[in-house]
């Protein structure tokens, strides 16, 4: 019996000597992990030694940490002076610059196009690569951006998700909606800088720059006449196919343009949006507002050819051209 008591004391003790043992290895790995992590966290910490204190967000610089916390604070110091727009970073406002100066340092080596943005010119690059992953389920068109594909897909869905809310009108794209915004409030940010005039949109200046250009590239078949926009040449080719689209549901007079309609339409609703800043008069018709402030102004721009009289109107001039008229003989 005290054999056997020997015996299982001495097993126990071998037992419990392994076990010790194997404790102690388990600690000694777990000491070495520990070691590891702390040496690469320090390495961390010296490669990025910026930390954010709000989302422990860490960078490389100083400068990057202070751009990153303007996210957190809503700070935007730097303001663009010709619209308004604010940034965060002076790189972006860098950029946004070259909206309203039209330059566009970044040039394809393919196709000589030019881009106000590196990224851009990368997108564009794909396009000769052919790199279109991102393909249209109805249509098969491809596109090298899968948010391209999304903007696209509602063509075919009919969906314009960005309503005006004054008007109710509905766009596709983020850019037209926006140009839009700024018609109904008037702002026009975009300035040309050889004659000063301003353009509710980057297009829009883009159109005006070509008038100074003299690009006149849309060539009129019939008649001969060149314009520098396409949409201007479209709405001039209905004048010689008699076509007017839009028709007015009030008394059935037709227009060519969309937007004629629109001022006509005015007349039978008795909204009179259009108020003059010098008296209390009002107008259904922007071009009628124009044609009465010349009478504060005492602007007369439509000028006869023959004898350099000026007028108001055009249709008064059109009148008095009647007088330069050889009468017929009796």
């Amino acid at each position: 019996g005290t054999n056997r008591l020997v015996s299982i004391l001495h097993s126990s003790l071998l037992t419990s000597t392994e076990e010790h043992q194997e404790l102690k290895e388990v600690k000694e790995e777990h000491l070495e992990l520990n070691e590891e992590e702390n040496n690469f966290s320090q390495r961390t910490e010296a490669k990025n030694p910026f930390t954010c204190p709000q989302c422990e967000k860490r960078f490389t610089q100083k400068g990057s940490l202070i751009s990153h916390i303007r996210i957190h604070t809503g700070e935007r110091p730097y303001t663009c002076p010709q619209c308004g727009r604010s940034f965060t970073r002076k790189y972006s406002l860098n950029v946004h610059l070259r909206v309203h100066t039209g330059e566009k340092p970044y040039s394809c080596p393919q196709c000589a196009k030019t881009f106000t943005q590196k990224e851009h010119l990368n997108n564009h690059i794909r396009i000769h690569a052919r790199e279109k992953r991102f393909v249209c389920q109805q249509c098969g068109s491809g596109f090298t951006r899968n948010d391209s594909l999304k903007n696209h897909s509602r063509i075919h869905t009919g969906i314009k998700p960005l309503i005006c809310p004054q008007c109710g009108r509905s766009f596709n794209w983020a850019h037209n909606f926006n140009s839009h915004l700024r018609a109904h409030a008037g702002a026009k940010p975009f300035s040309c800088d050889q004659c000063g005039e301003k353009c509710p949109s980057a297009s829009a200046l883009r159109y005006h720059l070509q008038a100074h250009a003299n690009e006149r590239p849309h060539l009129c078949s019939s008649c001969g006449k060149s314009f520098a926009r396409l949409d201007s040449f479209k709405v001039h080719q209905k004048l010689h196919s008699g076509v007017r689209p839009y028709v007015c549901s009030d008394c059935g007079r037709t227009f060519n343009k969309a937007t004629n309609l629109k001022e006509h339409q005015k007349i039978h609703t008795g909204e009179r949006p259009y108020k003059c800043s010098h008296c209390d008069k009002s107008y259904s018709q922007s071009g009628s507002l124009k044609a009465h402030e010349r009478v504060h102004t005492g602007e007369r721009p439509y000028r006869c050819a023959q004898c350099g009289k000026s007028f108001f109107k055009s249709s008064h001039l059109l009148a008095h051209t009647e007088i330069h008229r050889p009468k017929a003989s009796q």
